[in-house]
């Protein structure tokens, strides 16, 4: 079940501007993950309120380049 889905087009600031503003941060490495946030549908938000919960999967895919699948597990006790 997809519960949010957004283009890159929707970002308020385009990726060539965000990899520029962050590399005067920090240097921006081959493999790096740049996280912008959460498109429209974010679980608290929803009524009632969707959480990810342990065997969910969060899939992030861009057209070209491939896709970044997590499965979500249950935090362990320290």
């Amino acid at each position: 079940m997809i519960v949010q889905s957004a283009k890159l087009d929707d970002l308020l600031f385009g990726v060539e501007d965000l990899i520029a503003y962050i590399s005067t941060i920090w240097p921006v490495q081959p493999g790096d993950v740049v996280a912008t946030g959460t498109p429209g549908g974010v679980g608290m938000a929803r009524k009632p309120p969707l959480w990810m919960k342990p065997g969910d999967r969060v899939s992030v895919e861009i057209s070209g380049i491939g896709m970044l699948a997590n499965p979500v597990a249950q935090e362990s006790a320290h």
